[in-house]
């Protein structure tokens, strides 16, 4: 038996290995509804012990792979994997810091629109690079910005604007990209919870200048860890790479020379004529590639992604159907006009007039092993990590504050079974069943 047929049978042996793995057995009210989770066949296994198998521990061919599948799937030009969704953000916000875009640089003091309801790296960027957060208030219903206030916002020191499409509802797209192209403004797409969402019919991601994409096991493909940029952009591409890779000004993949064919040929800046340029760096960088186990994974996810978006529409429709009859106590989730959302989740508000504290609900569900989280950092400007940080903010944040204080969501992924929700709509109708407001 040679290599290859050793490394074939190792590679059926794992595929028998989780097939007769032992299969979960749910009892309602015995084991927790997660709000999300990883879902795995045999495939990402061999993929991965595959992946292993080659003893090319960094990003190799399991990782261009995705690359070039993710960016079809997408349909743009670049895609560029990274270690996780908050180093892709703070990758797509060092891009628009570099000199080799000019006057269009971010620079120290600079403003980067965002909000403030919402996950916490998709804001500290803004804040790593020295500029500064401009705070604007969202819409409860869909939880994304309240672009009704971008003008207020704007001051001649913004210089960008990056949001998130909330829990998977995309942001107003056609006001934001309206408001970026007359102030000249990066757009920056943090699409880490929206994979697979729509607006007018096109994929989220695929409209700012860059877009962030997360693989963490919470979201619509996981790799463990894991995130990517996107970008149409020839030079943007150039920066993000460099900024992944050290800083370095080369593009040759790791393990490979001279693909440029001026390798010893050429002058940067005050370095000696021909200093070997895989060691000439051109922005203050980091080390933020991934692995190719992890990358293995994602390509057998990839094959997923369809069949899991659907799933958590559906299992989204379905709860808003079940609970339409409690909106008295709720604000219910609102697809943004003329998008269609991959929910991450759905969330909730309690109508503060009920009377009703989050605190006694989502207990009361937790303890029907239901599980439950809140918007995120709620409101960031409250939080303690940002009691010394330079921002600004537009208006009172006012329904930021009614998220902080009554907001929360339960799961849609696809690992939510028919029984499941009937389970957590039930629960919901034992909370509310005899209250008045």
């Amino acid at each position: 038996m040679d290599r290859e047929d050793i490394r074939d049978e190792i590679l059926k042996l794992v595929r028998e290995y989780v097939r007769r793995g032992p299969k979960e057995k749910f009892v309602l009210g015995k084991k927790k509804i997660p709000f999300a989770r990883k879902i795995m066949d045999e495939n990402e296994f061999v993929y991965m012990v595959d992946a292993a198998l080659d003893g090319w521990l960094t990003a190799g061919r399991y990782a261009n792979l995705f690359e070039k599948k993710f960016a079809q799937y997408l349909g743009v030009k670049y895609v560029h994997l990274t270690n996780s969704g908050s180093s892709a953000n703070l990758l797509a916000v060092s891009a628009i810091t570099s000199p080799k875009l000019g006057d269009r640089r971010v620079r120290r003091g600079d403003e980067i629109i965002t909000v403030a309801a919402g996950f916490p790296t998709t804001v500290n960027p803004i804040i790593q690079v020295g500029a500064v957060p401009v705070f604007v208030d969202i819409e409860l219903g869909t939880y994304n910005i309240d672009v009704s206030q971008l003008e207020e916002a704007y001051s001649p020191k913004v210089k960008g604007i990056i949001l998130a499409h909330t829990l998977g509802n995309p942001f107003d797209l056609d006001a934001v990209m309206e408001f970026a192209m007359k102030y000249d403004l990066w757009v920056i797409e943090d699409t880490c919870d929206a994979l697979g969402s729509r607006y007018n019919g096109k994929l989220v991601g695929t409209f700012g200048h860059l877009s962030t994409y997360s693989f963490y096991p919470a979201h619509h493909i996981t790799m463990g860890e894991g995130g990517a940029v996107a970008t149409d952009d020839d030079l943007l591409e150039t920066i993000v790479r460099s900024f992944r890779d050290w800083g370095r000004d080369c593009w040759c993949p790791p393990g490979a020379d001279n693909t440029c064919g001026k390798r010893f040929s050429q002058q940067f800046g005050t370095l000696p004529f021909g200093y070997d340029h895989k060691y000439v760096y051109s922005h203050i960088g980091y080390n933020l590639k991934i692995t190719d186990l992890q990358a293995a994974i994602g390509v057998a996810q990839l094959d997923k992604l369809e069949r899991f978006i659907e799933r958590r529409k559906y299992n989204f429709r379905r709860l808003k159907e079940g609970i339409k009859d409690l909106e008295e106590y709720f604000i219910l989730p609102e697809a943004t006009p003329g998008s269609d959302p991959a929910w991450f989740a759905f969330p909730l508000t309690i109508r503060p007039e009920t009377g009703i504290k989050r605190r006694e609900l989502v207990m009361y569900l937790e303890e029907k092993g239901i599980m439950t989280r809140m918007l995120f950092g709620g409101n960031l400007t409250r939080q303690p990590a940002y009691q010394e940080v330079e921002y600004r903010i537009v208006g009172d944040l006012k329904n930021t504050d009614i998220a902080l204080e009554y907001t929360f969501f339960v799961g849609v992924y696809p690992g939510i079974t028919d029984e499941m929700l009937d389970y957590v709509v039930e629960v919901f109708h034992e909370f509310f069943r005899g209250r008045k407001i």
